[in-house]
């Protein structure tokens, strides 16, 4: 089985798990729009188990949403998203864009799609371009 790595911004946080993850979701829910800053969220799950913390696990810091089941761990230094323990515990959720490479799946659903915001879906139609452009 290979191992795929993954770190924050600033590369404080480090991590290597092997790329054997069992669901790919895009949320559109209003929470995972707030802990994400964009139209959603795109977490990977696989067992509580599979990581290992390669460096600046001090650094990482957790926020749960009280009375729900919605959290966010990310570096204190760069506040990048980083892996965490589901509230349940049965599940380890990786942002999958703190990855370093792509994992072993590709997305397969959006859910909460009733949530998605009115801007998201015009995307669509605007130009495309390599790298930013002013």
């Amino acid at each position: 089985m290979s191992k795929i790595t993954g770190s924050c911004l600033c590369g404080k946080v480090t991590f290597e798990t092997n790329n054997n993850f069992d669901k790919f979701h895009f949320c559109y829910c209003r929470q995972c729009q707030k802990t994400t800053g964009s139209a959603h969220a795109s977490n990977l799950f696989t067992h509580p188990d599979n990581i290992t913390w390669l460096s600046g696990f001090e650094l990482v810091k957790r926020f749960d949403v009280a009375g729900r089941s919605i959290s966010k761990a990310f570096c204190t230094e760069c506040g990048c998203g980083v892996p965490y323990l589901s509230g349940s515990g049965k599940a380890l959720v990786v942002p999958a864009g703190c990855l370093d490479a792509n994992p072993d799946i590709a997305p397969q659903d959006k859910i909460f799609c009733s949530e998605k915001p009115e801007w998201y879906d015009k995307a669509i139609y605007v130009k495309s371009f390599l790298e930013f452009a002013e």
